[in-house]
């Protein structure tokens, strides 16, 4: 099958979602062409089936801001018309699914037929989503897709009632490759950031408002006064600074290591023996899954999709959010038992287990497939 992939390129859930199913479908024997501005910061081209088809959005004078789009679309039929599209799957419904449509339409006036997927990650409609001035678009396009997946059922509620779209949505949940997470050396020694044998929390985003950084550290703090801990924050994005400003105020810089943007995170959460994750929202939480893969207990929220991921009281604990000071007694809870903790390990790797890739792909070519019989049948 030839497969088409459109996702952002950035630092992202989607984009590493994108990037890891478009991998697992060549390894399958599938042939993925990946459409983006710049390559995706995980996708390693040594396949034989694995393509990456850049386009550039060209600044003119007569534009305040970028055709993005049109560019997009432009190659979405360049590529469907020379490289033979069967599908096509786009990642995150503004403005790809409006994108998919264009495209989709040019190429009918061709006699090309192309079905496209469109797989909602989260804040395209939990957040940016629900600006007024985007509705009437988002809901043509996904009333207009072929089809919908969602990565939980929070997000399908989400959409459901927040879009009123008569489009079926198929939940497929986010996934890792499992073996991936297997055997993972400890090139990051623990004791380079702990000498002195201290407990490691760790957190990992895109440092946006909305995963409330400011009560990463307020719990932190808080575990400070009663175990001896390090903080290690892993990623970059607009609250980056405000954070560290924040840190200095309380005192608390000397005990947090900012490591950036990376693009394994496997080896740093090799170390941790707890993953803080207290967002506003959070579709899924790959995150924390990645972090239950490597056998990472999980001090979260309960909002969106989190609840599906992260097991109250068997891979970690769930918090209402901005609750810091339950967040902070559920962290010192796991931190100060080492038995409980080891048990806790253990179970969030086994429910990371449920999330394995080769039990998702499967889900996806089921929906690649049933596009192409309907494709064959009308």
């Amino acid at each position: 099958m030839n497969i088409g992939m459109v996702c952002f390129p950035t630092y992202g859930g989607s984009g590493v979602v994108a990037t890891e199913l478009g991998i697992a479908l060549a390894n399958k024997g599938h042939k993925v062409h990946f459409m983006s501005y710049s390559q995706p910061f995980r996708l390693n081209l040594f396949n034989e089936n694995l393509f990456f088809h850049e386009f550039s959005v060209n600044d003119y004078p007569l534009f305040e801001y970028q055709p993005y789009e049109s560019v997009l679309a432009s190659k979405i039929v360049d590529v469907a018309m020379y490289e033979h599209l069967d599908v096509l799957h786009v990642h995150y419904a503004i403005p790809h699914a409006s994108v998919a449509y264009m495209a989709q339409q040019i190429l009918k006036s061709k006699k090309i037929n192309l079905p496209y997927v469109t797989t909602l990650h989260g804040t395209d409609i939990t957040l940016v989503g629900r600006d007024p001035a985007f509705e009437p678009v988002i809901r043509f396009s996904l009333n207009h897709s072929n089809a919908i997946t969602s990565v939980s059922e929070s997000l399908k509620k989400d959409t459901l009632k927040t879009f009123k779209i008569d489009n079926k949505i198929t939940v497929i949940p986010n996934f890792i490759n499992i073996k991936d997470y297997e055997n993972v050396k400890e090139y990051c020694i623990k004791r380079k950031y702990a000498p002195n044998g201290e407990k490691i929390l760790v957190h990992i985003s895109n440092f946006r408002k909305v995963k409330r950084i400011e009560d990463v550290l307020a719990v932190f703090a808080n575990v400070l006064k009663e175990v001896p801990a390090k903080l290690i924050f892993v990623g970059d994005g607009p609250e980056k600074t405000n954070i560290e400003q924040l840190a200095r105020q309380m005192n608390l810089q000397h005990d947090i290591i900012n490591l950036g943007k990376i693009t394994d995170p496997k080896e740093i959460l090799s170390v941790a023996d707890l993953f803080i994750l207290p967002s506003e929202t959070e579709s899924f939480g790959l995150a924390a899954l990645e972090a239950m893969a490597m056998k990472v207990p999980v001090i979260s929220t309960n909002s969106g999709g989190l609840p599906e991921v992260n097991v109250q009281g068997k891979t970690g604990f769930l918090s209402n959010v901005g609750d810091v000071e339950d967040m902070s007694k559920n962290a010192l809870t796991l931190l100060k038992d080492e038995s409980m903790l080891e048990k806790f390990r253990q179970n969030a790797y086994n429910q990371a287990k449920k999330f394995d890739i080769e039990k998702i792909l499967p889900l996806y070519e089921k929906v690649y497939n049933e596009l192409l019989v309907k494709e064959v049948v009308s």
